[in-house]
């Protein structure tokens, strides 16, 4: 096993929504909501959501995992097909959800999730009408040709959470993981005060001293396996990012790591099925 002395100082923000909060007069989401209307708003502002399933002219498509969508307080959609990450200006009116303006990164997705994606951003716009379940909310069009099914979706803590390594940084650029390296690198902080995981291709450990606004690696061991070239790119970047003072957030189920130079990588809270 190879060993190196690692410290990871991190400036901890840690902030848990409530994702079916009481909806009345409180107004909605973007500019305009809740006018001209006697229905309450729906209570999407601040919300998390797993993408469960999209329908297009009676055709369901199951989501890929890691589809997921949130509505931020401040008029804005972003979300994650499962491939691309896109964003959108929203406004709530009532139980009416009005989508515009897409953003979309332009990775190239493989058959499968290239078909849901454009399923996806189909539906994903113009005016949708909301119902909230116990635990889900589904998004519809006027027509009914295009419905959106949503899964409430919980906040990951630090600790005790299996991150999926999802995407490399570079100051305020956000660049995929080398091809074939997807899903590779996992990282968990224990609650017995281990990090574990694998960098993309070796098992890496390490003791870890964690507080409100640090996390202190001891000496970090390695396997010395040879894996292909992606995954073993992706060790290397993430070997490197991991060197020196870090500093890290952490919003909802996604992490993000960076160095004094703005080098660093974002990750994603494992889902557990069933």
């Amino acid at each position: 096993m190879l060993q190196k002395p690692r410290v990871l100082a991190a400036a901890a923000v840690t902030a848990l929504v409530a994702l079916l909060a009481a909806c009345g007069a409180e107004g909605g989401t973007g500019p305009g909501a809740g006018a001209d209307t006697d229905t309450p708003d729906l209570p999407l502002a601040g919300s998390h959501w797993t993408i469960a399933a999209v329908t297009v002219d009676g055709t369901r498509s199951v989501a890929p995992p890691g589809a997921r969508l949130e509505i931020e307080e401040n008029g804005r959609a972003r979300g994650h097909s499962g491939c691309n990450s896109f964003g959108a200006a929203v406004a709530v009116n009532g139980d009416t959800l009005t989508v515009s303006t897409h953003e979309v990164t332009l990775i190239g997705c493989p058959a499968d999730r290239d078909r849901f994606e454009r399923a996806l951003l189909k539906t994903f716009t113009g005016r949708l009408t909301g119902r909230l379940q116990e635990k889900g909310l589904t998004l519809a069009s006027s027509d009914g040709r295009r419905t959106m099914e949503l899964v409430a979706e919980s906040g990951s803590p630090l600790v005790g959470t299996t991150w999926t390594v999802d995407a490399l940084l570079s100051g305020d650029t956000s660049g995929s993981l080398p091809a074939g390296s997807e899903g590779k690198a996992k990282l968990t902080f224990g609650k017995d005060g281990r990090l574990t995981g694998r960098l993309g291709c070796n098992r890496v450990s390490a003791p870890a001293k964690i507080t409100e606004k640090t996390i202190t690696l001891g000496a970090i061991a390695t396997t010395r396996m040879i894996c292909t070239g992606p995954e073993m790119d992706l060790e290397t970047k993430l070997y490197d990012a991991l060197d020196g003072p870090l500093t890290y957030r952490l919003d909802h189920r996604t992490l993000t790591v960076t160095d004094v130079d703005g080098q660093g990588f974002t990750a994603r809270a494992e889902t557990v099925e069933g």
